[in-house]
C-alpha cells in the first residue's frame, strides 16, 4: 500500500487487533505508527511501503552463563524498533533513524570496512553479506525507523536492530525463508565480523524468536520457546534504570569470563559448562591454591545458575509462577554474593544497583522480587511487581533515580516480524 493508504488503514482501526496482540494496547501505538508513516512521506514521498518490527529483550535467567556455553532464559519485550520500508531497485540501503546519523550503505559492496566498524552501517552491510552467502536475495530500500528500546538500557537495542534488518530482508525479499534462529546467527555474525564486537547469541535469539525462550549454548545452540503467558499472573515486569555509568567498567566485565575460564582450565576444559560439578566440589581445596577465591565462587555461581535456568523453565511450563519467583530471588542472591556483579570493587562507593535492590526489597517485601539485570555493575535491575503495586514502586524509584527510571514491560510473543505488507 501507498503510505497515504496505510495511514488511512491504521486511522480506521484496521490494524488495532494486531497492535493489541503485539503491545497489549492500541491508541499510543497507533499514533506512533502514523507519526512514522508521516515522517516517511516528509523524507521521501508517497511510495508503496511495508512495516517491520523487532523487540528488545530482557534476560530472565542465566546471569553470565552464556559466555561459558551454559543455559539462559530470556524474553522479548513490548519495547521495539519499527521501520517503514520501501524496497528499491538500487542496491543502496538508506535508513533514517531518530537520534542516529546512519549513512547510506551500498550493499553491492559486501566487504568488511575497517573504518566502518562500530557503526550501524557495518551491521547493515554484515547482515546483507550473510544473506548473500546463504544464497538469499537482498536489495536496497528506503526506510524510516523509530525505537522505544533506549540505548544503554540493558534491553539490547543493538540486537533489536539486527533482528529488524534481518526480518526486513527475510520477510520482505525471501518469503520468510530465513527463520528467526538463523536471523539471530546472522545478527551475531554481523556484530562479530563487521561491527567488530565479540558477543554471544542470547540477545539476538531473544529479540528474533520472541516470547520466553530457553537457549542451551553447549555445542550447537538449542533454542526452545517456552509457552507461558505472563499477563495471567497479575504481575508486571519492571526494569529500573539507576543511571549508573558503564564508563571504565570494561575490566570488571572482562574479569568474569576470564576468572570462570581460569577454573575451567584447571580441569583441562575451555568453558565451565564442560566440567563435572562433582569434580568442582571435590577440588575446592586445590582450587584455592590458584590464589583467587573470587574465581572459585564465580564458578560456583555458574554451576548453580545453570541448573536454576532449567528449573525456571520447568516452573513456567508447569504454570507455577510462585516457584518461578522463588528461583528469580535465588538467582539475584547468587549474583550478588557469588558472581559479585552488583557493584564494582574498583569504586565501591558507587552502588546504585545495591541501593535500588534495597529499596525494591523494602517496597515489595513478600509481594514481589528483584535482581540485578544483565551484565551488572551499573545500569539496571529487574523486578516482578504485582500490578496494583506498580504505581507505588514507580514513584519510589523515580523519586530516587529520576523521572522515567522505570520501564513497565510485558513479554511480547512475537520476535522480528512484518507487521503490515
Amino acid at each position: 500500500m501507498l503510505v497515504s493508504e496505510t495511514i488511512k488503514y491504521i486511522e480506521e482501526g484496521k490494524l488495532d487487533a494486531t497492535l493489541n496482540d503485539i503491545y497489549h494496547e492500541t491508541v499510543k501505538e497507533r499514533e506512533r505508527y502514523i507519526a512514522l508513516l508521516k515522517k516517511f512521506i516528509e523524507q521521501y514521498s508517497d511510495l508503496d511501503v511495508e512495516i517491520y518490527s523487532a523487540p528488545g529483550r530482557s534476560e530472565i535467567g542465566g546471569n553470565h552463563t552464556d559466555h561459558q556455553h551454559g543455559k539462559v532464559l530470556a524474553g522479548a519485550i513490548n519495547l521495539d524498533m519499527i521501520c517503514v520500508v520501501s524496497f528499491q531497485d538500487e542496491p543502496t540501503v538508506e535508513l533514517i533513524s531518530e537520534g542516529f546519523n546512519i549513512k547510506p550503505v551500498d550493499i553491492s559492496d559486501l566487504a568488511v570496512h575497517e573504518d566502518e566498524k562500530g557503526t550501524s552501517e557495518a551491521i547493515i552491510r554484515g547482515i546483507a553479506a550473510s544473506f548473500v552467502n546463504r544464497g538469499k536475495k537482498v536489495s536496497g530500500f528506503k526506510g524510516v525507523m523509530t525505537s522505544s528500546v533506549l540505548g544503554g538500557s540493558g534491553l539490547s537495542s543493538s540486537a533489536a536492530f539486527e533482528s529488524l534488518v534481518g526480518s526486513i530482508f527475510s520477510y520482505g525479499l525471501n518469503d520468510g525463508s530465513v527463520d528467526a534462529v538463523e536471523i539471530a546467527k546472522i545478527g551475531q555474525y554481523a556484530e562479530n565480523i563487521y561491527f567488530g564486537k565479540p558477543c554471544g547469541l542470547m540477545d539476538q535469539t531473544a529479540c528474533s524468536v520472541g516470547g520466553f525462550v530457553y537457549i542451551d549454548f553447549a555445542n550447537e545452540p538449542i533454542v526452545k520457546p517456552v509457552d507461558f503467558d505472563m499477563t495471567i499472573t497479575g504481575y508486571s515486569l519492571c526494569i529500573v534504570d539507576t543511571k549508573g555509568s558503564h564508563a571504565d567498567l570494561t575490566p570488571e566485565y572482562a574479569a568474569i569470563p576470564s576468572e570462570m575460564k581460569e577454573i575451567a582450565r584447571y580441569f583441562g576444559k575451555e568453558y565451565l559448562n564442560d566440567i563435572n560439578p562433582d569434580d568442582f566440589y571435590k577440588s575446592l581445596k586445590e582450587l584455592r591454591k590458584l590464589g583467587n577465591d573470587r574465581s572459585v565462587v564465580r564458578a560456583y555461581h555458574f554451576i548453580n545458575e545453570n541448573t536454576r535456568v532449567v528449573k525456571q523453565v520447568e516452573a513456567l511450563e508447569a504454570k507455577d509462577f510462585n516457584r518461578f519467583l522463588t528461583l528469580v530471588k535465588e538467582s539475584g542472591n547468587s549474583s550478588y554474593k557469588y558472581l559479585q556483579n552488583v557493584y564494582a570493587v574498583s569504586d565501591a562507593r558507587k552502588q546504585e544497583l545495591s541501593l535500588s535492590l534495597a529499596l525494591a526489597e523494602h517496597i515489595l517485601e513478600d509481594k514481589g522480587v528483584a535482581r540485578v539485570h544483565g551484565g551488572g555493575f551499573a545500569g539496571t535491575i529487574q523486578a516482578y511487581v504485582k500490578n496494583e503495586d506498580v504505581p507505588e514502586f514507580k514513584k519510589a524509584m523515580n523519586d530516587l533515580f529520576g523521572e522515567g527510571s522505570v520501564y513497565t514491560l510485558c513479554i511480547r510473543k512475537q520476535g522480528g516480524i512484518c507487521v503490515l505488507k
